[in-house]
């Protein structure tokens, strides 16, 4: 699904009024998520999931045009688990 079609989808699931009010929501739910994740590291919402900032350890990595070994650099990234509910509901 893309942004576009979650912006539709929500214009007519909550009744708005037009496609740059949905567009305006979602956009503030995103910003809030990253804002989130910025500044607490961790966003939990339950039936779906949680989104938690974890730290990647520098690791070696090859190049596969070149075959040449490189060292990838430690680096931030968000990891989702999803919870029970939502786990249950896609199976």
């Amino acid at each position: 699904m893309t942004k576009a079609e979650m912006v539709k989808r929500l214009k007519n699931e909550a009744e708005l009024e037009t496609y740059g009010e949905a567009e305006r929501i979602l956009n503030s739910v995103m910003q809030m998520v990253s804002d989130t994740l910025v500044n607490e590291k961790s966003l939990t919402l339950n039936g779906f999931g949680t989104f938690k900032v974890v730290q990647r350890k520098a690791h070696k990595g090859r190049n596969p045009r070149t075959g040449q070994t490189i060292t990838i650099a430690a680096r931030k990234a968000v990891k989702f688990t999803s919870a029970k509910a939502l786990k249950e509901k896609v199976q």
